[in-house]
């Protein structure tokens, strides 16, 4: 009886010890799966709120040919079944059910990228994220209005709010949630700008910062320029003289603008030609980057008034309208 006995008690840890280490090696080898349609991955959406349970049935109904009874026993044998988070997530081939695991636990979803250009409009941002792949457009009916207040910031005009930058999202995340942390980033941008504000600047809120920021932005992509273009108009500025930049006009122009800036155009009134008006325009043209906002707080120490582009990215600048008038002669009419 004895014997019997200890054969049994030999016989149970046996099966223990097998089942145990073909769990072990279970874990490690590749999920089974069937792709359909060319794909490369199985996609796999776990809501809020959502129980191991219904996540094994979903990756087994999804395509992963493992019953989904199998994947919960592991997913409850782990101790780690309660850590899945939600999100989007791509079963890739090769993928081990260990390998699973730690992705749905640490929450690692299924990415995409935008990139948001500096000095683009609203509008071509608008654009750019109704066109990024498996990013849900839930802002898509409604109007920019609907859209600030959409992201909590209603009566606030889209313009120059939202950060240029490459923005990294959940694949069939929202384009809100995409929209906030842009308008958050361009928020602490300004922020830090702010702090190292030199006095002599005639931009005396964060709100005139961003709008000269802009306009510096559609002047010049040459960084070694952007402080004496945000001199120049500091300069106008402290004397009340017009800021005479083209950028804000076309901007005034909107769609009526045909790629041909015209001397009827400088002539025609709106609230953002700087010719027939002066100050800043009433909100920012553009998206600025963060080296036009840092012009911007801290313009260059010059005495100049103007400048002209020479052709080659970069600007020719003067202190008065003599020497501009040279200037124009030699970089647009290339006379000598």
């Amino acid at each position: 009886m004895f014997r019997l006995i200890k054969r049994c008690l030999v016989l149970g840890l046996f099966v223990v010890l097998l089942s145990a280490a073909t769990v072990v090696w279970w874990v490690a080898q590749p999920l089974p799966m069937t792709l359909l349609n060319g794909a490369t991955a199985i996609d796999l959406q776990v809501k809020p709120n959502a129980t191991p349970l219904s996540v094994a049935k979903d990756l087994s109904a999804s395509g992963v040919t493992v019953p989904g009874w199998v994947l919960f026993e592991w997913f409850r044998w782990s101790g780690e079944a309660t850590q899945i988070k939600a999100g989007s997530y791509e079963i890739a081939p090769g993928l081990t059910p260990r390998g699973l695991l730690d992705m749905l636990t640490a929450g690692k979803q299924a990415t995409r990228r935008v990139t948001i250009v500096e000095g683009w409009k609203f509008a071509q941002m608008r654009q750019a994220l109704a066109s990024a792949p498996t990013l849900r457009r839930d802002t898509d009916s409604l109007s920019d209005a609907e859209l600030m207040t959409r992201i909590g910031r209603p009566g606030v005009h889209p313009e120059g709010r939202f950060f240029p930058d490459t923005y990294v999202y959940p694949k069939n995340g929202s384009d809100v949630d995409l929209y906030k942390q842009a308008a958050a980033q361009m928020d602490s941008r300004v922020a830090a700008a702010w702090k190292y504000r030199d006095s002599r600047t005639p931009v005396d809120n964060q709100e005139d910062l961003l709008i000269l920021a802009s306009i510096v932005e559609k002047e010049t992509n040459h960084d070694a320029d952007r402080a004496l273009v945000a001199g120049v108009f500091a300069n106008r500025l402290r004397i009340g003289m017009r800021l005479q930049t083209d950028p804000t006009v076309i901007y005034g122009l909107g769609d009526a603008f045909n790629g041909n800036l015209q001397r009827k155009h400088l002539r025609s009134d709106t609230p953002y030609n700087s010719y027939t008006r002066a100050g800043l325009p009433p909100t920012p043209i553009a998206l600025p980057s963060e080296a036009s906002l840092k012009a911007a707080v801290n313009p260059a120490d010059t005495d100049a008034f103007y400048f002209v582009a020479k052709g080659d990215g970069t600007s020719a600048f003067s202190p008065d309208l003599a020497a501009h008038n040279r200037a124009v002669r030699r970089f647009i009419l290339k006379q000598p």
